[in-house]
């Protein structure tokens, strides 16, 4: 299955995920293939002409995004862009991960494919352009949306989480911002198996979400953290009122994930499991 798939993005979460599924793709991290150069990208896949493209590649700093908004749009947007360009020029299937950020976090009810979408910064302005115009190229496309990725690799909340409470006594921490932790894992799993289903399959397609279950909020998932691990920081709810940050965080990141089952029969994984395996690998390689 693996062989002739091109894999934007190497050292990311997902990425890294993806390396253990499909051994024999062929991952670019940015010395190949440099987001920020959209036409190179596109002629990395006319050159390789594999059978299939993935985009796991992002710019993902969210509140950095707010003073650079050029780059963001370039990475999130036009490199897309291009890469699916290049894909229906092929007649290759191209898959995209996007983030539950496109939304403004309204309300309190999951949100489809079809909710309308009006993102707080410019973090999700560029990944929601990034959406549209995959699906103005034509061709055989999916969009994954999906939110608070989690792995045993790079930098996140699990792992600060696990870093300061083992340093402190008690954490303030997030509340009111509800949504489903997502292990990397399974979002790599997702991708493969759409993957699969849309090299048989050339109708297939289109714009998906794909969360953990259940939902919760910040505080939520920190405990379940300490539980696991076994630590007993304190943890004191707080509004995001009292957590300022450069860009604004969406408050209701549920999302609805029936359209994926429906679709690829993908179920929803339950981000408790995923969080013992992502401890269970950091014990083995501490």
């Amino acid at each position: 299955m693996s062989e002739g798939i091109l894999v934007f993005g190497k050292t990311g979460q997902v990425a890294r995920e993806l390396a253990g599924l499909l051994p024999e793709a062929r991952f670019l991290g940015r010395a190949e293939a440099d987001l920020a150069d959209p036409g190179h990208c596109a002629q990395v896949i006319l050159a390789e002409r594999p059978r299939a493209v993935l985009n796991v590649a992002a710019y993902t700093a969210v509140d950095r995004a707010e003073t650079e908004a050029e780059l963001a749009r370039t990475v999130n947007a036009d490199a897309p862009a291009a890469m699916a360009q290049a894909a229906a020029e092929l007649s290759v299937p191209f898959l995209h991960v996007s983030t539950d950020y496109v939304f403004d976090g309204s309300g309190d009810r999951p949100r489809a494919e079809g909710s309308p979408t009006a993102p707080l910064g410019v973090y999700g302005r560029t990944k929601r352009k990034g959406e549209e115009r995959i699906a103005e190229n034509g061709g055989q496309w999916a969009v994954l949306r999906t939110s608070w990725v989690f792995s045993s690799f790079g930098a996140n909340f699990v792992k600060t989480m696990l870093k300061l409470g083992a340093e402190r006594d008690q954490l303030n921490i997030v509340c009111d911002q509800i949504g489903g932790p997502t292990p990397a894992g399974d979002i790599a799993a997702a991708l493969v198996k759409m993957t699969e289903q849309m090299l048989s399959d050339p109708g297939k397609g289109g714009l998906y979400h794909f969360a953990g279950a259940p939902d919760a909020s910040w505080a939520d998932f920190a405990a379940e953290i300490f539980r696991q691990a076994g630590l007993t920081c304190k943890i004191t709810p707080i509004p995001t009122s009292q957590y300022p940050t450069p860009a604004s965080r969406p408050l209701n990141s549920r999302l609805d994930c029936g359209a994926i089952k429906a679709d690829f029969g993908v179920d929803r994984p339950d981000w408790r499991k995923g969080l013992a395996d992502v401890l269970a690998r950091l014990e083995q390689t501490a």
